[in-house]
């Protein structure tokens, strides 16, 4: 029996020779997108573990002559990692709890719930998506600093309630969602709340994880936000307290700089390792039948 040809090309174009060719430059292209991504953070990595002699040596070399070690060790005594990372953990979790269950319930909402004039706040939030972030800051700030929220968690935590990305993306996936599921529960007397914890939620784990995946990038990298609601060091996030303490400083040496963003740069990659495993997993959700 033929195997069935699955893809975009079949067995007859890649016998072609200009296809063949094509195919070899692709490669390429994408062959050398990738050493330019990985470039960097190569050389972070192995600068890390250079002297001061060999980091500032012309022309660079790629290999550190001696592995020291101890950079890692000197760069962790040089500031408080643990208290940047436990400010950006706090960050993200109250940012991922407000993005679920305020923007989770207004998706759910627009997608499952009859409500009056929903199509026009469905356009409404469109329209938000086309407007400048940066036109936000001021506003954000004002309104911030009027509620007395100004150097506290809540200062990232509203803000995270009104993300209409993570609403469209949330109400793109309940849209999925057979409908029948939750006509069942309802026959059977469960309430919109029941139907929205216990049914689309558990079925939305998937992308509630690559939303995770987006938030917590978001409050590992964000350093101009916090710089302008935080005050002090001991409520600054990662980004903000590597940038003020690490990248603007001028007394640290180069190597133990690459040491310490070679460590900031490892928990991204751990979250990313954890959640990949939701974001790949498929649903099945044509099991009842009409």
């Amino acid at each position: 029996m033929k195997a069935i040809e699955r893809g975009i090309l079949s067995s007859y174009d890649y016998k072609r020779s200009s296809t063949r060719v094509l195919i070899v430059i692709l490669s390429i292209v994408v062959l050398a997108m990738v050493l330019s991504m990985l470039y960097p953070i190569a050389v972070t990595f192995l600068n890390s573990f250079k002297s001061t002699v060999d980091v500032n040596t012309f022309p660079p070399k790629l290999l550190p002559r001696d592995w020291i070690g101890t950079n890692y060790k000197e760069g962790w005594n040089f500031l408080n990692l643990p208290l940047f990372l436990r400010n950006s953990i706090y960050i993200f979790a109250g940012n991922l709890f407000v993005s679920v269950a305020a923007l989770g319930g207004a998706a759910f909402a627009l997608s499952k719930l009859n409500l009056p004039y929903r199509k026009l706040i469905f356009f409404f939030f469109l329209m938000t998506l086309f407007i400048p972030p940066s036109t936000y800051i001021v506003p954000n700030f004002v309104n911030l600093k009027d509620l007395g929220l100004m150097n506290s968690f809540f200062a990232f935590w509203l803000p995270a309630g009104a993300s209409a990305f993570n609403m469209l993306l949330l109400k793109s996936f309940f849209d999925d969602i057979n409908n029948e599921l939750f006509e069942a529960s309802r026959i059977d007397g469960a309430s919109d709340w029941y139907g929205f914890t216990r049914i689309a939620l558990p079925l939305a784990l998937p992308i509630i994880s690559t939303l995770a995946i987006f938030i917590f990038s978001a409050a590992w990298n964000d350093w101009f936000w916090p710089s302008l609601v935080m005050h002090g060091d001991n409520r600054y996030p990662m980004a903000t307290g590597i940038y003020k303490q690490v990248i603007q400083a001028r007394g640290i040496k180069l190597n133990i700089k690459f040491a310490i963003l070679s460590m900031v740069s490892i928990p991204p990659m751990i979250i990313f390792l954890v959640f990949q495993r939701f974001i790949l997993r498929g649903l099945h959700l044509g099991g009842v039948k009409g």
